[in-house]
């Protein structure tokens, strides 16, 4: 894993694929909420990716979803919108994209194998944690430069 300091949207409009924090939260029409954060900078980019996400949520659950046309991943950091991110969550999320990425079990597209995927210090924004308490677990599975933390600037 790396850390570096940025802008995430100026990576991904040079075709990075980015990780967008999120929650498992799906609101009366069926859309994902995504009201804060780098969550909302993504659903205002794409108008449909909070009913993409919803959907994904209703059939998937609350794990990470490729999101291939706007090159985003979910990573769930928190059950509800209003919690603390979760410690235990975000380490599960923290395996199973180590394997869609670097052992391609669960299906990441093959022409992206070799992406990276940016994204920010999870569950350290609106997640209410310390980098301190998140950064060992992150290290732990994201043992290679294929992950990036990007510091916002």
């Amino acid at each position: 894993m790396l850390e570096i300091t940025g802008n995430i949207w100026d990576l991904h409009e040079k075709g990075e694929w980015i990780g967008i924090p999120t929650n498992g939260n799906i609101n009366k029409d069926g859309l994902a909420v995504m009201g804060r954060g780098v969550a909302l900078q993504a659903a205002q980019r794409f108008p449909n990716l909070r009913e993409d996400f919803g959907g994904a949520l209703h059939s998937n659950g609350n794990v990470p979803n490729i999101f291939i046309d706007y090159r985003i991943i979910t990573l769930p950091v928190k059950y509800n919108w209003w919690e603390k991110a979760d410690l235990v969550l975000i380490e599960r999320t923290a395996i199973k994209v180590y394997k869609m990425i670097v052992n391609n079990i669960y299906c990441f597209p093959s022409e992206h194998l070799q992406s990276k995927i940016y994204t920010v210090r999870l569950g350290c924004g609106n997640g209410g944690r310390a980098w301190e308490e998140v950064k060992p677990i992150l290290e732990k599975y994201w043992i290679n430069d294929r992950f990036i933390i990007v510091n916002l600037i």
